[in-house]
């Protein structure tokens, strides 16, 4: 409806030469490309591709970069005053263990890589944090070794997912957890309402993905006796649960914004 030609290509089946041109590259693909591989290291370096080619890549690589590493986006958040969980990193098996005991129980132990909160766990006791902790350490992952323990928040059974296009909060949902999980996921089941998009919500939101370069990105919080935390901001971020809440067509929105920045 937009009447914009495009092509949609599978990241897998890309075959993609370090030697081809600029020219080449855009007369097979344009000068825009909206990169959404779910793979974390599979779309950022698609991003550095089509980026060194002079193609505007939204989100760019940096962008990827910082989201798809929590280590990263906290330091972020940090750095720019945005309110998130108090983070412990560490680097062994032991000052992982001493990171929650400073913490206190329940901590929460995240992989500083993944989606869908998967490797997630919360650590309710000494005995079952040594346990995880030691398994992980064990584990040949390529992160396996670094630990990122975070302050467990006593917050309502639910958390907030909103979705950013350009400095625009198009759509926000509370996620509630289900009744065996305590984690708010909507692919583990979580269950969906709508948020109210206050202007508190929208400039801590817009604030957050400013601080890892703007783009098409999803932006968790947590209520909290101190307000509202950020928790995690996602670089492709799924939409639909949140398209149910918003008069506007979230892919329309995300249409135009790089339609429009393509022509600045």
């Amino acid at each position: 409806e937009k009447n914009i030609p495009f092509s949609k290509y599978d990241a897998k089946a890309l075959v993609l030469r370090s030697d081809d041109s600029d020219e080449s590259i855009h007369s097979s693909f344009g000068t825009s490309v909206i990169q959404r591989c779910i793979s974390h290291y599979r779309g950022m370096l698609i991003a550095h591709y089509f980026e060194s080619k002079h193609c505007l890549v939204v989100n760019s690589s940096n962008t990827s970069r910082i989201c798809g590493n929590k280590f990263l986006s906290t330091l972020k958040f940090e750095e720019l005053g945005i309110k998130t969980p108090l983070t412990l990193f560490s680097f062994s098996d032991k000052s992982a263990e001493d990171s929650v005991d400073e913490l206190g129980y329940p901590s929460v132990l995240k992989p500083i890589v993944g989606s869908w909160g998967r490797g997630v766990v919360k650590l309710n006791d000494k005995d079952s944090a040594k346990a995880l902790i030691e398994m992980r350490y064990n584990d040949d992952g390529l992160f396996s070794k670094i630990f990122y323990v975070q302050q467990h928040i006593n917050r309502p059974p639910r958390d907030i997912r909103t979705v950013v296009v350009g400095d625009e909060v198009v759509g926000a949902e509370y996620r509630y957890s289900s009744n065996d999980d305590w984690r708010t996921n909507f692919s583990l089941g979580a269950k969906v309402e709508n948020c109210p998009i206050t202007k508190e919500l929208e400039e801590i939101v817009l604030n957050a993905a400013k601080s890892v370069g703007g783009g098409i990105l999803g932006v968790d919080l947590m209520e909290s006796d101190d307000g509202l935390l950020v928790h995690e901001i996602n670089n492709n971020v799924e939409f639909k649960g949140v398209s149910k809440f918003t008069k506007d067509n979230i892919a329309y929105k995300i249409v135009d914004y790089v339609n429009n920045i393509s022509k600045s």
